[in-house]
């Protein structure tokens, strides 16, 4: 199987055009095989907790129909992250759009005390299944909690992915963590992160993959937009990178 990360530059507050940005780099994993394609945290708003709650939407906002469309026509999965209602509150969720099969929503359960303000926890964790291989979402810093990735493992969880906003401080920690993660659990970690100013902090990039031994089996740089592939059968990596506009294969 072929899971594709979207280390992408949000721009702030602009859904319709984080979505045209989404959908280009949909087409860039689907050009390297892809069977998936997953983005960095709150990559169709940006990570902006002040602006969440005029942002929010429902999983059924028409506007990411698009999504559902080319999961059918392309045969992939695709997985965004969106701000959702829920309740009184705002959840930090991703979506999750399957060939053909209803959509998935899973909502961060773990928060930074940072994000209490502005956001509740999700309650429920959810396997996104592909190819017979059974994914554990995870959003950013429940991520960096041992308890979430034990409970993955409990519930079959074969591949661990990362769906993050991360500043250097945030990477530091994950590049120590994660592999002790994989190592430990036996399940290839995956990390999407996102690129440029995020609230108060710039995000770094460096999007990863760990085999399930820990080793670091690829990474993106800090400054650049790009897609990173991993086959779980082979552990080979491939990365497209964006530098001024121009798009170049390693």
């Amino acid at each position: 199987m072929n899971i594709a990360l979207a280390q992408i530059k949000p721009l702030k507050g602009d859904i319709p055009a984080n979505i045209e940005k989404h959908l280009k780099f949909i087409e860039i994993a689907s050009s390297l095989k892809a069977t998936s394609v997953f983005f960095p945290e709150l990559s169709l708003t940006g990570y902006e907790p002040e602006l969440a709650k005029a942002l929010a939407t429902h999983p059924d906002d028409g506007r990411m129909d698009t999504f559902q469309q080319i999961s059918n026509r392309k045969e992939m999965t695709i997985g965004v992250g969106i701000p959702t209602k829920a309740e009184n509150r705002i959840r930090i969720s991703m979506i999750v759009f399957r060939p053909n099969q209803e959509k998935l929503t899973y909502s961060k359960q773990q928060l930074h005390e940072d994000e209490f303000p502005y956001f509740e926890n999700g309650h429920e964790q959810v396997l996104i299944e592909i190819e017979n291989q059974k994914i554990i979402p995870a959003i950013c810093y429940e991520s960096l909690q041992t308890a979430h990735a034990e409970k993955a493992s409990k519930l079959g969880g074969e591949i661990y992915l990362a769906s993050v906003a991360k500043s250097q401080n945030g990477i530091e920690k994950a590049f120590v963590h994660y592999p002790k993660v994989a190592q430990k659990y036996s399940m290839p970690v995956l990390m999407a992160n996102s690129i440029g100013q995020c609230d108060n902090f710039i995000s770094v990039g460096g999007s990863a993959v760990w085999t399930k031994e820990g080793k670091l089996a690829g990474q993106l740089d800090n400054k650049n937009e790009g897609v990173i592939v991993f086959n779980t059968e082979t552990e080979e990596i491939t990365k497209h990178s964006i530098q001024e506009n121009s798009l170049y294969t390693l």
